[in-house]
């Protein structure tokens, strides 16, 4: 494992002990909404506190970029960070959460770890050496038709300004898969397009933090990621389809007739 995996990951899981021990105790948390729909809890603050401090204790010189705290350093090398992707499930009991730490290195995402820890799942990614769970190998799912796919995605709960077009796409991705799927944490929902429990995923709107290290892991299995026009602006404009090859190019196809002029 390349010496920054190790240390993501022992950021993780330190994270993972944090919240863990929270869940045992969810009615004492102290809980603020950021914004509509959007809660953070002690322990999201715990949880990043936690990773930031390890990861600059290895690398005190490199940049970070987390959901709480923002941006700080300025390097080469930047951490992307999310400590608790899945917080309103987290709040409900609902174990569907995980934590996300990525590393951009001159703008390019070199290694990916996401931790769930109330299953003690660890997907893991170094660019160019595949994507793994657990330390065995991970690879997208082998379907090759829409119509076979089960599709993760994310409901708009921030942001309702595309929520008509999001609809429009939902309805059309009920009618031509064989399931969709919204579990609530975008890490997860990559991650296991990453492990071929999901054969592709789309979701409008999303952070840097909810899918940097997700994005690297379904390519190092053998995925595509693209905006939803198949483009690259996906971690800027956080418009993101994930797929196997040929499910991706499906889900783009579907998506194509729904895109307004500011979803391009």
């Amino acid at each position: 494992m390349h010496p920054m995996l190790t240390i993501a990951v022992k950021a993780a899981r330190r994270a993972g002990s944090i919240i863990n021990r929270a869940s045992l105790d969810i009615d004492l948390l102290t809980i603020k909404h950021k914004n509509n729909n959007d809660y953070v809890s002690e322990v999201d603050d715990a949880a990043e506190q936690a990773i930031i401090e390890i990861l600059l204790d290895a690398y005190p010189n490199h940049a970070i970029l987390a959901e709480e705290s923002g941006h700080q350093g300025d390097s080469e090398y930047q951490w992307i960070i999310d400590p608790l992707d899945g917080t309103t499930n987290f709040l409900h009991g609902f174990q569907q959460y995980a934590v996300s730490i990525a590393l951009l290195h001159k703008g390019v995402l070199s290694q990916a770890v996401i931790y769930d820890p109330s299953r003690n799942d660890l997907f893991t990614a170094s660019k160019g050496k595949g994507a793994y769970l657990n330390d065995r190998r991970i690879r997208v799912s082998k379907r090759s038709f829409i119509k076979d796919a089960l599709i993760g995605t994310g409901f708009p709960y921030r942001d309702f300004d595309h929520l008509d077009t999001y609809m429009a796409m939902l309805r059309d991705m009920l009618q031509k898969t064989s399931g969709v799927r919204r579990p609530g944490s975008a890490a997860l929902d990559l991650a296991y397009t990453a492990a071929g429990r999901l054969d592709g995923f789309w979701e409008i709107g999303l952070k840097p933090w909810d899918i940097a290290a997700g994005c690297l892991l379904v390519q190092e299995a053998g995925g595509l990621v693209g905006d939803f026009q198949g483009n690259e602006s996906y971690i800027e404009s956080g418009n993101i389809v994930a797929g196997n090859p040929k499910v991706f190019a499906q889900l783009l196809q579907i998506l194509a007739p729904h895109l307004t002029e500011n979803l391009k």
